[in-house]
């Protein structure tokens, strides 16, 4: 295996503009950011999310005005849920859960979010986030955004395939001094897989 160690300080220095070069390319104005809440926390994360990515970047969308233009008209698809019950998603995405598995995601990049409350609903944590996973992974889309599973306090979630949660699971209720650097991290995650 060839070493490429001494290039390393040539590497790092010019790794700031190639980054920015990167960023530039980014289309980022086709993103839309997709939220179902009852209680306001997966709202108020889908607003942080966006003002990590840059509010003139993203679009924010209730799942309740989720139509196919949206579906069309956005490259990149962040669908957000909180979880409710036995790790069901908010009842609002059940129409958008068909929508989207009705619709043609071919060349689209997906990523997912949640809400959930680890202390009290510790066996199904953020487990609403699998139903929007399932509804998309065969649908011609490039799923973005999975979070490892180390550093939460849960004891189960579907969420939780091959190790790695399939998006990024937010605590508002127990852990909300948390969700910035959580979403943070993400954002700069999804950026480099754009």
């Amino acid at each position: 295996m060839e070493s490429h160690i001494g290039n390393f300080e040539e590497l790092k220095i010019c790794q700031p503009s190639l980054r920015l070069q990167h960023e530039r390319n980014i289309d980022m104005s086709k993103i839309a950011i997709i939220y179902g809440s009852t209680t306001g926390y997966c709202e108020t994360v889908a607003g942080k999310i966006q003002e990590a990515i840059g509010k003139e970047n993203a679009d924010i969308v209730n799942v309740t005005d989720l139509n196919e233009s949206v579906l069309k008209d956005h490259d990149v698809l962040l669908l957000g849920t909180s979880t409710w019950g036995a790790g069901d998603v908010q009842d609002d995405w059940f129409s958008g859960i068909d929508l989207l598995k009705g619709a043609d995601l071919s060349g689209k990049k997906v990523a997912i979010f949640g809400c959930g409350d680890s202390a009290s609903y510790g066996d199904t944590f953020c487990g609403g986030m699998k139903a929007l996973y399932d509804a998309v992974k065969d649908k011609g889309c490039k799923l973005i955004g999975s979070a490892p599973a180390e550093g939460y306090s849960f004891s189960a979630s579907d969420a939780v395939v091959d190790g790695r949660f399939v998006g990024l699971p937010l605590d508002e209720i127990n852990e909300e001094g948390k969700t910035q650097g959580r979403i943070d991290a993400w954002v700069k995650e999804l950026k480099n897989n754009l």
